[in-house]
């Protein structure tokens, strides 16, 4: 596509591509920056974080089950989210989304530019591809201004997968026949109907009343729809006005919008207005102009995700990820059906999440990450919420790095470098279900005064481990470890208790495990980081002369994980845990070891 005469047009060239900055976007491309490759990142709004984002506001969910947080770059995010942003302010949310990406220096953000063309080139390649993708064209508001942009590799991670038509990528739309992949779901009959889309409505609880006058436009929803939701004070987020399933859920978008935002109006109206709740001094603090999505294209990829795979546990040999929120399908008619609005079954939890499902069938250069993976639709139901989909960005994100690296194809990287792969994501602090993390031999070799607990690769207490998996030590006693020749260190690894249950922070369940809150009420509670994270310790090494050298020294921690580069010749190492963020005499600390 050719710019309009007389608007800018600008280049650039790099390794890595990424459309969209929602949350598999963001940490696609944070990954793939720490891992060194130059890496453009193109969305189309103002904000990252795409449903988590202050314009949509839906909340941040994953698997359930005790310890099955996810973690790697999402837990990072979360932990620093409660240290800077206690009362759980989505602005102040946005910001800091927004410091990940821009405290990368290998990254380059576009914002408010949307990915309108790409340039493809067809033939034969590796491992049976038909197309390669050359560059995308993205169109810049605020700027006026056109971006090419060339990579070796790129990323849809735009939801809508944007990428699809615009080069050829195969996808699907809609439900699959149970018959297709042997699924257990009532859908006898294939057909293109996907889950709905939302505006969100949130309030606020003020101290004295405060007046509601909907508009003449409102759509005044039957309190029979309701079931009796809607009341503030539980801190619902109205995610059941859903509409827009049995149209098309990307061209259609508009005409959804213009239903939703009438209902949300009118549902505020419900709550303020009927009397059925007492929201006297409640105030409408966001309703949503931008609907929430949950379903529309899944590009195909080398392997297709089914319900009965996540059912089943099945194990996957390439895992590089893991999924654990219930087969939750809603109704496509949404708020206009007024039987079940959706239907939940338990999953596994947690299940494996293969890489083959995120990178394309049929061209060679294009990976894919968030709600738009290589699944059925009944498998989506579960795969498609965001901490989910924030472990597969970090999969992909690494796997391009080592594909740059390497010179590999998304496929190579599979057939060759998977247990680089996966041995890279536990490094990164990804919980992979089944895969230990390696240990050098040095390290496991090596004298050590601590617990073998905090050297055997397996960075959190876990149902699938038989062993111990953290320990908790008396603080201000060091953890040391010696060997007997000089040798170069290159780095340490340190792994601490962030209470992944969050069962240290204040409020109910929602408040605790929730970023963000859907409605406030005056008494919520300000949050603070786990009581169980080290919050002080130093770190120290021994010379071969017998002088001790201070390596790190950290007194106002915030990170699980915390990989600490070395780079010394030594003959020990020694760390010291000084106090945690709950104030104990004791911290829990999961992983102490080292690379040479």
């Amino acid at each position: 596509m050719k710019p309009t005469s007389g608007l800018p047009h600008q280049t650039i060239e790099t390794d890595f591509c990424v459309i969209g900055g929602g949350i598999s976007g963001l940490c696609a491309a944070i990954a793939a920056a720490r891992h060194g490759t130059r890496t453009v990142l193109m969305h189309e709004r103002p904000v990252l974080g795409g449903n988590a984002s202050s314009e949509i506001r839906m909340w941040m969910c994953g698997a359930f089950g005790e310890n099955n947080r996810e973690t790697g770059i999402i837990e990072e995010i979360e932990l620093e989210n409660l240290y800077r942003n206690p009362t759980k302010n989505h602005y102040i949310f946005d910001l800091i989304l927004y410091d990940f990406a821009r405290r990368e220096p290998n990254l380059t953000l576009l914002l408010n530019c949307t990915c309108l063309d790409a340039d493809t080139e067809t033939g034969t390649y590796a491992h049976g591809r038909i197309v390669r993708i050359r560059r995308v064209t993205g169109y810049q508001l605020t700027t006026q201004t056109f971006w090419d942009v060339s990579a070796n590799f790129f990323a849809d991670c735009s939801g809508d997968s944007v990428l699809a038509p615009l080069t050829g990528a195969a996808y699907r739309v809609g439900r699959e026949a149970a018959s297709e992949f042997g699924e257990k779901t009532s859908v006898s009959v294939p057909d293109a109907h996907t889950m709905g889309m939302s505006c969100l409505l949130q309030g606020r609880e003020t101290t004295g009343p405060v007046p509601y006058h909907p508009p003449k436009w409102a759509k005044f929803p039957d309190p029979a729809q309701l079931r009796g939701r809607g009341d503030p004070k539980t801190g619902d987020n109205f995610w059941y006005l859903e509409l827009g399933g049995l149209e098309d859920s990307i061209h259609d978008t508009k005409s959804t919008a213009q239903r939703l935002i009438p209902l949300a109006a009118g549902m505020w109206n419900e709550v303020k207005n009927s009397g059925r709740v007492d929201a006297a001094n409640w105030e409408l603090e966001f309703l949503g102009m931008l609907p929430g999505k949950r379903e529309s294209r899944r590009i195909v990829g080398e392997y297709i995700l089914t319900q009965t795979d996540i059912s089943s546990c099945r194990a996957f040999s390439d895992t590089v990820a893991f999924g654990g929120w219930p087969l939750d399908d809603h109704d496509p008619r949404g708020f206009d059906h007024c039987g079940t609005v959706f239907e939940q079954i338990p999953t596994p939890t947690p299940y494996p999440i293969p890489y083959r499902v995120l990178y394309s069938a049929n061209v060679e250069n294009l990976y894919f990450a968030g709600r738009n993976i290589s699944a059925t639709h009944a498998a989506l139901s579960s795969t498609r919420v965001m901490r989910t989909c924030a472990l597969l960005g970090q999969a992909v994100g690494t796997a391009v790095a080592i594909a740059i690296r390497r010179n590999l194809t998304p496929h190579d990287v599979y057939l060759s470098a998977c247990a680089e792969l996966q041995q890279s994501l536990l490094a990164d602090d990804c919980f992979l279900p089944g895969f230990r993390r390696t240990i050098s031999q040095l390290c496991a070799s090596a004298s050590f005064s601590g617990p073998d607990a905090l050297r055997n690769g397996l960075d959190r207490p876990h149902k699938l481990h038989a062993c111990a998996c953290d320990a908790q030590i008396e603080n201000h006693m060091e953890l040391s470890y010696q060997w007997r020749a000089p040798t170069i260190i290159h780095s340490v690894h340190l792994v601490f208790d962030s209470d992944l249950n969050r069962i240290t922070l204040p409020g109910n369940e929602m408040e605790r495990t929730h970023v963000t809150r859907a409605c406030t009420p005056l008494d919520a509670p300000q949050m603070h980081l786990p009581t169980t994270l080290c919050r002080s310790f130093r770190l120290t090494g021994l010379l071969e002369n017998g002088e001790i050298e201070e390596l790190y020294d950290e007194t106002e921690n915030i990170r699980r994980a915390v990989t600490i580069p070395i780079d010394r010749t030594l003959v020990g190492l020694c760390l010291c845990l000084r106090a945690n963020w709950g104030g104990t005499a004791s911290t829990t600390i999961c992983a102490f070891d080292f690379t040479d």
